[in-house]
């Protein structure tokens, strides 16, 4: 019999993980919407039923599966996997859940990552800067607890999206600081970077350009 006081700290950090990934998808409509917030209003109800029935995984799991199929991105897993680590808890369910949720966002993490499309190197590089500390962490815990089913999954997906993200990155052009004497409009920018005036637009959205016809003197730009 699991005691009552552990079933509380696990099922509180199951409602909170619900809870954030209900917020993740708040106008999401027809079957995708509807899918998710059935799965997480299950999961506020009856999380303490789910834990002593040893099914708490499953569903959880299933949660975080439908926010993804709603269209929650990267960066919303990533802010519920850091949310969840700083959770603290003391007893043995709390802990394992609270693990269980982090391992969760990292999966979803990784899948939402094969739909994105990246423009630049320096995009891709930057998500994997971020990845790995998360990585990292969720691999020392599995390491530390001697759960070597949960630690050789973690190294493989980790290992997966990496060789994703430098094959990704392989093929894309570099980002390049540029630096004039005074501002100038995007389309000579782009005349003297590009000889050619049809990249002004590009050079607006990369530099967050107020009025293309004031572009600032220094920005980034891609190399071709």
């Amino acid at each position: 019999m699991i005691p009552s006081v552990e079933v509380k700290e696990g099922a509180k950090i199951a409602r909170l993980a619900v809870e954030m990934l209900l917020a993740t998808s708040n106008e999401q409509v027809g079957r995708v919407g509807s899918d998710l917030r059935r799965a997480c209003g299950d999961m506020q109800a009856h999380a303490d039923v789910y834990i002593v029935e040893n099914i708490i995984a499953d569903k959880l799991s299933n949660c975080f599966e439908q926010a993804r199929l709603s269209g929650a991105t990267m960066d919303e897993f990533d802010r519920i996997r850091a949310r969840i680590l700083a959770e603290p808890t003391t007893l043995l369910i709390g802990t394992l859940i609270k693990n269980g949720c982090i391992c969760f966002s990292l999966q979803q993490i990784s899948t939402a990552l094969m739909d994105v499309e990246f423009t630049s190197r320096e995009d891709v590089l930057r998500v994997l800067d971020r990845l790995n500390p998360g990585f990292c962490q969720a691999e020392e815990v599995a390491a530390d607890e001697m759960v070597l089913k949960v630690y050789r999954a973690l190294v493989s997906l980790h290992a997966a999206v990496t060789f994703h993200l430098y094959e990704t990155a392989r093929p894309l052009p570099q980002m390049l600081n540029y630096r004039f004497a005074i501002p100038r409009p995007t389309l000579i920018l782009s005349q003297r970077l590009y000889y050619n005036a049809s990249r002004a637009d590009e050079l607006r959205k990369e530099n967050k350009v107020v009025h293309p016809a004031f572009a600032p003197r220094e920005g980034r730009a891609l190399a071709f």
